[in-house]
C-alpha cells in the first residue's frame, strides 16, 4: 500500500513533505525583520544599499516568499483541521464533541501564539491560525461542499476589489497636490527586534502581535480563503489520494505559481528602484501581495501534493525523511526557529542582525531550518512527537479551554 492510499491514521506524506519544506521559507521571510538598526523603505522590510548578491535574495524573496508561505500553511491548516475531525469521528466521538476538543484545541494555540510574541517574535502567525480556526470552524464545518466553494470565492472577490481600490488610490496619492501621509506597520513590526530593553521588547511585540492576529490573520482574508479551500480539499482527500485529483493538482500549481510570481514582480522592481512608483504610492505592493500570495500558496500546496505522489512508491531517502520529519514536528519547528533567532539576531540579545545584510540573514535562516531538520530526525528516530505538539495535544484533551489572552 502506499502513501497515497494510507489506511485512517496512517501518515500522508503530501502534507508532512510540504510543510517541512514551507518551514524553510517561513525562516527566510521571517529573518529579516531581525535586521535592525537601518532605515526603511516603503512596503518592504528589505534593508536598503548591500552587495549585488543582497539585492538578488531581496528580489527572490518578495517575488517567491513574502506573503506567498503562509497561504500555503493556512491551507494545510484547514486540511488538517478537517482530518482531526475525521479521526476523532472515527474513534467513536460524536460530532459535538469532536468540534469542542477542536475549538479547545484553537484556543490553545491562540494561547501559544500569544506566549511566542510575548517572549520571542512579534511576527507570530500562530495566534492568527488560532482565531481564524475557532471562527471559521463554527461558520463553516457543518456547511455542504458547494457553500465552502461559494465562500471562498467571496473572499477571492473581496480580495480582488481591494485590490483594484488599492490600485486607484495609489494612482490618486501619485497624482494628489501634496502627497498624503501613510502609517506603515513595517516600523511599528521592527521596533521590538531594535529594541535593548528586554521588558520594552515585551511590550514591543505585544503592541504588533495584534496587527498580525486580527489585521493579516483574520481582516486581510487570505488566510480565511485558504482555510476555507483546505476544508474543502480534505473533504475530497485530494492530498490523501492525489491520483485521483491529478489534473486540478496540476492546473492549480501551473496557474497559482505563476501568478503569485507575476504580482510579486512590480513590487520587486520598485522596491530596487528599476520601476518608477512615487513612495506616497507604494502602499498598493502591501494589498498585491496579499491577494497574488493566495493563488502562489495554494500552488505551492499543490506542487507538494504532485510531489508527494510521485515520492509515494518510492523507498524515502534521507532528504524526504527528513523534510517529513520537521513537518511532523511543524509547530515545534516553528518554535525553535524563534528560539534559534530572537536571542542571537534582536538587541536585548546579541544583537547579531544590526550586523548581517539580507544575504547572510538568508544564509542563517537556512542554517536555523538545518538545525531544526537534525532536531527532527532525531526525534524520528527515537519515535518522539515534537515537545510542543505533545502539550498542545494534552491542553486540548482538558475539559476547560484557555482564557482568551
Amino acid at each position: 500500500m502506499t502513501v497515497t492510499e494510507a489506511a485512517p491514521g496512517t501518515r500522508v506524506l503530501a502534507p508532512d513533505l510540504a510543510r517541512g519544506g514551507m518551514l524553510l521559507l517561513i525562516a527566510v521571510a521571517n529573518t529579516p525583520w531581525y535586521l535592525w538598526g537601518r532605515d526603511l523603505r516603503p512596503s518592504t522590510i528589505h534593508p536598503p544599499g548591500g552587495s549585488a548578491l543582497d539585492r538578488i535574495v531581496q528580489v527572490l524573496s518578495i517575488i517567491t516568499v513574502d506573503f506567498r508561505v503562509y497561504p500555503m500553511f493556512a491551507f494545510l491548516f484547514g486540511y488538517g483541521m478537517v482530518q482531526a475531525l475525521t479521526r476523532r469521528q472515527a474513534a467513536g466521538r460524536s460530532l459535538p464533541a469532536a468540534l469542542a476538543q477542536l475549538r479547545r484545541r484553537n484556543l490553545w494555540l491562540l494561547m501559544f501564539g500569544f506566549v511566542h510574541a510575548a517572549l520571542l517574535w512579534q511576527g507570530d502567525i500562530l495566534g492568527a491560525y488560532g482565531l481564524t480556526g475557532v471562527l471559521l470552524a463554527r461558520l463553516f464545518l457543518r456547511r455542504g461542499d458547494r457553500t465552502l466553494l461559494t465562500w471562498a470565492m467571496i473572499g477571492t472577490g473581496l480580495l480582488t476589489l481591494a485590490t483594484l481600490i488599492g490600485i486607484a488610490g495609489a494612482y490618486l496619492a501619485a497624482i494628489a497636490p501634496e502627497p498624503p501621509e501613510t502609517v506603515g506597520y513595517l516600523g511599528l513590526g521592527t521596533a521590538a527586534s531594535g529594541q535593548g530593553d528586554p521588558l520594552a521588547a515585551v511590550l514591543d511585540r505585544l503592541a504588533f502581535w495584534p496587527v498580525v492576529t486580527v489585521g493579516q490573520g483574520l481582516l486581510a482574508l487570505t488566510l480565511p480563503v485558504a482555510i476555507v479551500l483546505g476544508f474543502w480539499a480534505a473533504r475530497q482527500r485530494i492530498l490523501e489520494r492525489p491520483q485521483d485529483h491529478l489534473p486540478l493538482l496540476r492546473r492549480v500549481a501551473a496557474v497559482g505559481v505563476p501568478i503569485g510570481w507575476l504580482g510579486g514582480l512590480p513590487h520587486a522592481m520598485a522596491v530596487m528602484g528599476w520601476l518608477p512608483i512615487p513612495e506616497e504610492s507604494m502602499f498598493v505592493f502591501e494589498v498585491t501581495q496579499l491577494t497574488t500570495g493566495l493563488p502562489a500558496g495554494l500552488g505551492y500546496a499543490a506542487a507538494f501534493g504532485l510531489l508527494g505522489h510521485r515520492l509515494s512508491s518510492r523507498r524515502p531517502g534521507p532528504v524526504v525523511r527528513g523534510v517529513t520529519a520537521v513537518g511532523q514536528r511543524s509547530l515545534s519547528a516553528y518554535l525553535a526557529q524563534s528560539v534559534l533567532c530572537a536571542p542571537v539576531l534582536a538587541a536585548w540579545g546579541f544583537g547579531l542582525g544590526a550586523h548581517l545584510h539580507s544575504a547572510a540573514i538568508a544564509g542563517y535562516a537556512v542554517a536555523v531550518w538545518l538545525i531544526t531538520l537534525a532536531a527532527a530526525r532525531v526525534l524520528e528516530r527515537r519515535r518522539h512527537p515534537g515537545p510542543a505538539e505533545t502539550a498542545l495535544r494534552r491542553l486540548s484533551r482538558s475539559n476547560r479551554p484557555p482564557a482568551h489572552p
